[in-house]
This record gives C-alpha cells, sequence and structure tokens, in this order.
C-alpha cells in the first residue's frame, strides 16, 4: 500500500513538472544573415541542441542568405530534418532572399515562410574543382545537376511541396517571390512579421519528416533569441574572404620588418598572428592556392624595385599580380564568398607602395658607411697631439687614440684614419693640394 501511495506521488509530481516545462515553452529564435559557411552550420546546429534541451515548443530561424557552400548546406539540411523540434523557417525581413544553398534550406523545414516583398531560388550548383575551375564539361555538369536534385527529391515531396518548381530553380535557376512562392507551393506562409506569423501557426499540426504528427502552440509565446557565441562571431569575422587576404598580406609585411629589425619583436608578433590567422579562415574557404605564388611573386617584385629602382615599372608588375591573387584567392561559388575588386585594389596599392618605401630603406641602410664602433673611425681625420715616430697619440672626436703611421708624423699635422688594429688607429697624414703655378 505504502508503495503504491508512493508511486502515485511520484507521478503526480512529474505531471507537474511536465505542466510546469509547458507553461514555461517558448520559441527559440536564431538569425542568419550571411552566407553559408561552417561557422553558420555549427551556430544553427548549436541551436537545435539548445531548443530541445530547453523543450523549446519550436526553433525560427530568420534566414537572410545569397547562399554558400554546399557541403555546409547539405550538413544544415540533414540536421534540420532530423530535428527533434519542430523547425520553422521565415525569409526576413522585408528585401531579404533565401537563394542558391539559401533556397535548399527553406525547402528542408518543417515550415517554410516568407515576409512580403523576399524572393528565393536561384538555387543551380556551382562546382568547384581543386584548381577551383568551374567544369564546362557537359557530363560533370549534369552530374553535378543531378546530385543537387536527387537531394532535392530527397525531402522536398515529402514536406508535402511543389517538387517540379523546386527542381527548376536547379534546371532553370527560376526564382520566386513571396507570393509566387506561395501560388507554387514552395512556402506555406506569408507573414509581415514573427508575431504575425505565430498567430498564423497557432494550432496547426503538421507532418514531421519522420511521420510523427504535432500541433504547434506559438501564438502569445515569448521568443527567446539565441546570439551567436564569442567563438562563433569571431569566427564568422574571419571568415570575410576579403579581411583574410589583408590579414595574410599585413602579417606577411610585418614578418619582413621583423626580419630585418631583429629584436624589434612587436612587428614579429603581430605578423605571425595574422598569418596564422589568415591561414585558419582560408582553410576553411575554398582557396585557390596558385593565387598565394601571385601574391608571393607581388612581394618579389617589390623587393627587386627597391634594389633596382626601375622607376616604377616593377612595383606596378608587383601590385597588378597582387590583385589578381586577391581576387583568384578565394573560390566561393558566390561574389560574397570571394575576395571583392576594391578590396584587392585597397590592400594591393598601398601595401605595393609601402614595402617598396620599407625595403628601399632597409637596402639604403645597408649600403651606408658604418658610423659607430671601429669601423664607423675609417675615413675619420684627427690632429697628431704626441710625434708618430712612427707611434704617438692622435686626438679624434674629442678623445687621445693611440694611432702609428707609416712615416714620421709631427705635432699638429692633421691625419686620416685607415684602418684600426686592437684599438690603435693606423694613420697617414692627409695629402695637401698642390700649390698652384706663380704668377708675376
Amino acid at each position: 500500500m505504502r508503495s503504491h501511495g508512493f508511486s502515485k506521488v511520484i507521478l503526480a509530481v512529474l505531471a507537474l513538472c511536465a505542466v510546469s516545462l509547458s507553461a514555461r515553452a517558448d520559441v527559440l529564435k536564431i538569425v542568419v544573415d550571411d552566407t553559408i559557411q561552417p561557422v553558420e552550420e555549427e551556430f544553427i546546429d548549436h541551436a537545435i541542441q539548445e531548443a530541445k534541451n530547453t523543450h523549446a515548443e519550436a526553433l525560427l530561424i530568420e534566414l537572410n542568405t545569397p547562399g554558400g557552400l554546399m557541403t555546409s548546406m547539405e550538413e544544415i539540411i540533414h540536421k534540420v530534418l532530423a530535428s527533434p523540434v519542430p523547425v520553422i523557417i521565415y525569409v526576413s525581413p522585408n528585401g531579404a532572399h533565401a537563394a542558391s544553398a539559401g533556397f535548399f534550406i527553406l525547402e528542408s523545414a518543417d515550415i517554410a515562410a516568407m515576409a512580403p516583398a523576399t524572393h528565393t531560388g536561384a538555387a543551380h550548383p556551382v562546382f568547384i574543382g581543386p584548381s577551383g575551375s568551374v567544369p564546362q564539361d557537359p557530363i560533370m555538369k549534369e552530374k553535378v545537376e543531378n546530385d543537387a536534385l536527387a537531394l532535392l527529391r530527397s525531402y522536398v515531396g515529402k514536406r508535402g511541396r511543389n517538387q517540379e518548381a523546386a527542381e527548376s530553380t536547379v534546371l532553370k535557376s527560376a526564382s520566386f517571390s513571396a507570393d509566387e512562392a506561395l501560388a507554387k507551393h514552395l512556402v506555406e506562409y506569408i507573414a509581415k512579421d514573427e508575431g504575425d506569423l505565430l498567430q498564423q501557426l497557432d494550432g496547426k499540426t503538421i507532418t514531421r519528416f519522420d511521420g510523427s504528427k504535432v500541433t504547434l502552440h506559438v501564438a502569445g509565446k515569448p521568443v527567446r533569441l539565441q546570439e551567436m557565441s564569442p567563438r562563433e562571431r569571431t569566427l564568422s569575422w574571419l571568415m570575410n574572404p576579403s579581411l583574410a587576404a589583408l590579414l595574410l598580406s599585413f602579417g606577411l609585411v610585418c614578418l619582413y620588418i621583423e626580419f630585418n629589425h631583429p629584436g624589434a619583436v612587436v612587428p614579429g608578433v603581430v605578423g605571425f598572428i595574422a598569418v596564422l590567422l589568415a591561414l585558419f579562415a582560408l582553410h576553411m574557404l575554398p582557396v585557390r592556392y596558385e593565387a598565394l605564388v601571385l601574391i608571393l611573386g607581388a612581394f618579389v617584385l617589390f623587393a627587386l624595385e627597391a634594389k633596382m629602382h626601375s622607376h616604377g615599372v616593377l612595383t606596378a608588375g608587383g601590385i597588378t599580380i597582387m590583385v589578381l591573387g586577391m581576387l583568384l584567392l578565394v573560390n566561393g561559388p558566390i561574389p560574397e564568398m570571394r575576395v571583392q575588386l576594391w578590396a584587392a585594389l585597397a590592400i594591393a596599392i598601398p601595401l605595393g607602395l609601402i614595402t617598396v618605401f620599407l625595403m628601399s630603406i632597409a637596402i639604403r641602410a645597408r649600403h651606408n658607411k658604418v658610423t659607430t664602433g671601429e669601423p664607423g673611425l675609417i675615413g675619420e681625420t684627427g690632429i697628431v697631439t704626441v710625434p708618430l715616430v712612427p707611434a704617438g697619440k692622435v686626438l679624434l672626436r674629442g678623445a687621445l687614440w693611440d694611432a702609428v703611421a707609416p712615416m714620421n708624423v709631427d705635432i699638429g699635422t692633421q691625419i686620416v684614419v685607415r684602418g684600426v688594429r686592437n684599438l690603435v688607429l693606423q694613420v697617414e697624414p692627409v695629402p695637401q693640394p698642390a700649390a698652384g703655378p706663380a704668377h708675376a
């Protein structure tokens, strides 16, 4: 009896906890407003796990993207399809778009919605080979298209959406406004804001990808915004191709300064960190490593300019191939994932001029006469204070020095230093100008 009563108490407590959790359930929201790449993939994965752990009613992903990497896109789709919490993807705000990889992700959601004046589609894949080139071979093109179509077919029909219209975004690069996407059954809702969207969704029963049915109770529920972690924010910042190119170039210049001024420390540390950050970012991006050869070649031309003084010809050549190297460095499938022309020019021109200037100073310093230590005394002139017979003393730079000459030299004679050995100056008299012809 006691055991039976105790069990009832436990069941009552669990029921109260369940009711409490249900009352406190909220809608977790994240904003994806960037290209689709590994950082966004990690961000979405963390959000799905957070929604699961906090028993959120749903996960709302506000999406605005021009597209991105196919590998990251596929990972995000797999995570959304397997999410234990219903996923609502909402293309917002007005004017936003979910293009290319963004369209694939939008179609993977339990609920796909768009704000007015938004658009989606243009999902034709761009294949990136090891060399960074886009193949023109019709067979390879067909293979890439078929792979993308197979991926879409694997979930679009099961989500109850228009498979033919979805495939047209791949085969014909078709794009759709919010109204067109709704009419063609690519999305389920058009909502002016998230409040309107949640109100429309409230009480709706949806079929999850695994076949289970869930009724949404989201109207009036608090929407909890999850921001990127500091780590994710930093990585997202580094994933900017233009910034990665700037860090790489700046780091190389700092390392050059350190090599020419050993012990300066600060340029070396800053340059080392900048190069490491650049390499870390480039490792996560589709990089043409041949472009790095162009960038290094630019520094070679800058060094030759400082040495040979070609009146700017070598500098212009170095800037040109550096700009080309920057533009070719990151072979992203969309323009937003490549180094922009303005950024390449803004990096290459100042960097070229600064590098030539620094190299000129370094080369000139190496050719200048040494003015310190014993070598700096050679060529200096002084006055004999103790007769050189042939050893004696001379006054030089305000100090008395032991000196020796190849002949006897009298007091007061001006001498020039020809060498230094064991702190003894080797001198000889300053040649006197020849007397001019006599005039009557």
